[in-house]
C-alpha cells in the first residue's frame, strides 16, 4: 500500500474513533472508558492511542464543532430584543444540548485548561451569556442578586437531573428548568443563601474535570 493508501485509512481510522466517540461519550459521559471507544470503532488500543495519546485530545475532536455552535447560538441569542426572553431562551438551549448529550452536559461546566480550543470557545460563548444576563438584569426582569458564576449552577443541576432521568423521565429537565427560571424573575424573588463564591465554583469546576480525566493533577 503507498503513502496515500495509508494516509487514507489513518483518516478513516480517525474518523471511526471521533464518531464513535461522539456516541460513547453521549451515552456514558466524559469518563467513558477508552478502550470501549476503541473496541466499538474495531480499531485497536494502540491505533486509538497512536491517533489521540490522551483523553484530552479525542474529547476535544469530539466537542470542538458543537461548541463553535453554542458560540453561534449565543451571538445569535444576542440579538433577540427583548432581554428576558434572550436570557431564558439561551438557557433552554443550553439544557437542550445538554440532554442531548451526556458528556457535553458535563463538559459545559467543567474547568479544561488542558484543552486550549475547548477552553477558548467555551470562554467566548460564557462572554456572550455573561452579556445576556446583564442586559436581563439591567432590565429589571432578572433578580439583582443573580451573579454570573450562578449560571454554573443551574447547568451543573440541570446536568445532575438528566444523569438521574435520561432512561427514565427525559424531559424531567424542561419542567424544572421552568420553575428555576421563573425563581429567577426579580418579581417572585426572596432573599437567597449567600453565592459559593467564583473560587467556589471554579473548584467545583475543576473536580467534574478531574473526576472526567480531563485534568493534569501531576502537579499536585
Amino acid at each position: 500500500m503507498g503513502t496515500v493508501g495509508l494516509r487514507a485509512d489513518a483518516e478513516r481510522n480517525r474518523r471511526q474513533l471521533v464518531d464513535t466517540a461522539r456516541v460513547v461519550f453521549a451515552e456514558r459521559g466524559l469518563e467513558a472508558p477508552l478502550d470501549v471507544i476503541a473496541r466499538r470503532a474495531g480499531v485497536g488500543n494502540a491505533t486509538l492511542y497512536r491517533r489521540f495519546p490522551n483523553r484530552c485530545e479525542l474529547v476535544a475532536a469530539v466537542f470542538v464543532e458543537t461548541l463553535h455552535e453554542v458560540v453561534m447560538a449565543t451571538e445569535r441569542a444576542l440579538q433577540v430584543a427583548d432581554p428576558w426572553d434572550a436570557f431564558t431562551g439561551h438557557m433552554m438551549f443550553l439544557c437542550g444540548r445538554q440532554a442531548e448529550n451526556r458528556a457535553f452536559a458535563d463538559l459545559l461546566t467543567a474547568s479544561v485548561a488542558e484543552m486550549p480550543e475547548v477552553e477558548r470557545l467555551r470562554a467566548r460563548a460564557y462572554a456572550g451569556l455573561m452579556k445576556l444576563i446583564d442586559r436581563a438584569k439591567a432590565s429589571g426582569e432578572l433578580r439583582a442578586d443573580f451573579q454570573h458564576e450562578d449560571v454554573v449552577l443551574v447547568l451543573m443541576a440541570n446536568a445532575g437531573l438528566l444523569e438521574r432521568t435520561a432512561r427514565t423521565a427525559a424531559a424531567a429537565w424542561q419542567r424544572n428548568l421552568s420553575f428555576m427560571l421563573d425563581g429567577l424573575r426579580a418579581p417572585s424573588a426572596t432573599r437567597a443563601a449567600p453565592p459559593p463564591g467564583r473560587d467556589g465554583v471554579m473548584r467545583a469546576m475543576r473536580a467534574i474535570a478531574e473526576r472526567s480525566g480531563l485534568a493534569d493533577t501531576s502537579s499536585r
